[in-house]
């Protein structure tokens, strides 16, 4: 429920949100191809490419790791969030939902309220997420 949700974030939350939007601007996809124009003429330049070559696979590996595990941080906590918002509309539609049996005595209602309960706790039960914050 939105009550449970943490409105503190750590500070690697903040700095993966930062990260995933700059990476998301293009800015930041002209700045890397800016970087392979001036790296791809290098070949010419440096006289031991098989070193070069190394330097550069080994930096272009560590930077997509990093990247991918801050982009997955950022994504995680987005299906959270998702994930808590749509609880709370089932919840809330519950709840009107049970008003409405008060109102009519709607035996027909009763068991859709049944069904929307049982699959919120579902979910519940189902989800991989801990709320570890």
């Amino acid at each position: 429920m939105p009550s449970q949700v943490s409105s503190r974030v750590g500070f690697f939350d903040r700095f993966a949100g930062h990260a995933a939007h700059v990476a998301s601007r293009a800015q930041f996809f002209a700045f890397c191809v800016l970087l392979i124009v001036v790296w791809a003429p290098s070949f010419v330049l440096i006289q031991n490419v098989d070193t070069w070559q190394l330097i550069i696979n080994t930096a272009t590996t560590i930077i997509t790791f990093l990247m991918v595990a801050l982009l997955q941080n950022s994504q995680t906590r987005n299906d959270q969030a998702l994930q808590h918002k749509l609880n709370a509309l089932a919840q809330g539609l519950s709840d009107l939902m049970d008003h409405m049996i008060e109102k009519t005595g709607d035996r027909d209602l009763e068991r859709d309220v049944d069904e929307l309960r049982e699959a919120i706790g579902l979910e519940n039960k189902e989800s991989t997420s801990h709320n570890s914050n």
